[in-house]
């Protein structure tokens, strides 16, 4: 699959933006009905977990602007993820070939950097790990980002989709 290459800068910008707030969305609702269907709590406490990888745990006992925080930090963290992506995908061409696989790769890799890197090196509450919880991530982290990315960036830049 050929790349077009006839995007200005900021036709590509506003084409990663657009993929960061949408992945970012998916993500954390779907992150609020796990967490909700998980426990029975109040889904915001997930912003305040976010938040926690900032501000520690003093997070847990913030209101309205820990929240924001959270929210805030979980969009900065996705569209970190989603321009990544796009490097990746102009520098490596073989990636708009296999879409899904691409997609699929891309989530697990989104599920490592976060679970081994950002969350170790952040201030969130440390807890043991669990197989089945890690799996269940990684396939939220592969529908809700890997996938539509790669389909977005098929769809954004592949040449059968000149206009």
């Amino acid at each position: 699959m050929e790349l077009r290459t006839e995007f200005s800068k900021t036709d590509i910008g506003l084409k990663v933006l657009y993929s960061g707030l949408l992945v970012g969305t998916f993500d954390i609702l779907a992150a609020l009905v796990n967490y909700y269907l998980s426990t029975g709590k109040n889904p915001l406490f997930v912003f305040k977990y976010i938040a926690s990888g900032l501000f520690g745990t003093d997070a847990f006992s913030g209101g309205i602007a820990i929240i924001l925080a959270g929210l805030l930090l979980h969009y900065i963290i996705a569209m970190v993820f989603a321009v990544v992506f796009y490097l990746l995908y102009f520098n490596a061409p073989i990636l708009s070939a296999y879409k899904i696989v691409t997609g699929i790769m891309y989530g697990v890799f989104v599920w490592t950097i976060m679970n081994l890197i950002v969350v170790p090196l952040s201030q969130t509450p440390k807890s043991a790990f669990n197989g089945l919880q890690a799996l269940k991530e990684m396939l939220i982290l592969i529908v809700m980002i890997g996938l539509p990315l790669s389909f977005l960036a098929h769809y954004f830049f592949s040449i059968k989709n000149r206009k």
